[in-house]
């Protein structure tokens, strides 16, 4: 398990009060609802230093921690690089 999702499962354990692996879909397994999901993306922009558009918003890029650190990587890879004009 890599930092991030270390980091990322840490988070969820805590919040959820109890132990979440990185696939486990805390949403479909009925701990977690939308007023966590709130939670979540604020601690991921938070955490990570990203800004998580209404375009980002896809339930199924924050369902299980390992889903959250590919979005993680993936939007500081294009703040790293960013689209030209």
């Amino acid at each position: 398990m890599n930092l991030i999702t270390s980091e990322i499962t840490a988070f969820l354990s805590d919040a959820l009060r109890c132990e979440v692996g990185p696939e486990d879909d805390y949403f479909a397994l009925g701990l977690a609802d939308s007023l966590f999901a709130l939670e979540l993306v604020t601690f991921v922009e938070e955490r990570f230093s990203l800004t998580v558009e209404v375009e980002d918003l896809d339930l199924d890029s924050f369902r299980t921690a390992d889903r959250i650190t590919g979005f993680v990587q993936r939007k500081s890879g294009a703040a790293a690089h960013p689209e030209g004009p």
